[in-house]
């Protein structure tokens, strides 16, 4: 099981409160997971958010039948599986441990009841959601113009 001490250590609860704190505890499962073991597969249900404890996952894609590319490294304190706080989606990356990991797990549409219920709680964690996926986003978009502007013909057209 969770402790109080181990959701502190999440990025996405650090703004929270120990009375916050309490009530999503009953709600973490710890779970064990061995290197190269995968956490969830693309299409496969997104019904539970999960916490990096301990380890190293990676996400990734596959782009053709032998090319599969990774979309981020999660390391501990960070969390990922962010498809359960949307209705009916199904995961869109494979999630995978490179490292023995330690995870916290919660299900999603117990997770998502309790931010209904408890609107500070949820105005808290989705204040913070916003801010990870944001700065996720322009992490990304700096990759992919780096990336982009290496191409041959694009490199021509802009001059370098």
């Amino acid at each position: 099981m969770a402790s109080i001490g181990q959701l502190k250590r999440i990025r996405l609860f650090e703004d929270l409160t120990d009375g916050m704190l309490e009530q999503i505890l009953p709600l973490a499962q710890e779970q064990s997971f061995a290197e190269r073991e995968i956490i969830y597969e693309p299409g496969s249900e997104a019904t539970h958010f999960y916490s990096l404890i301990t380890g190293k996952v990676l996400l990734q894609t596959e782009l053709v039948s032998a090319l599969i590319i990774s979309i981020g490294a999660i390391k501990p304190g960070y969390s990922f599986g962010w498809s359960a706080f949307l209705p009916d989606i199904t995961h869109t990356s494979l999630a995978v441990c490179m490292e023995p990991c330690e995870i916290m797990v919660m299900p999603g549409d117990k997770f998502k009841a309790l931010l209904n219920q408890d609107h500070n709680i949820g105005f808290l964690v989705m204040q913070k959601t916003a801010t990870i996926l944001e700065n996720r986003l322009e992490r990304r978009t700096a990759q992919f113009v780096k990336v982009i502007t290496k191409h041959p013909d694009i490199a021509t057209l802009l001059g370098l």
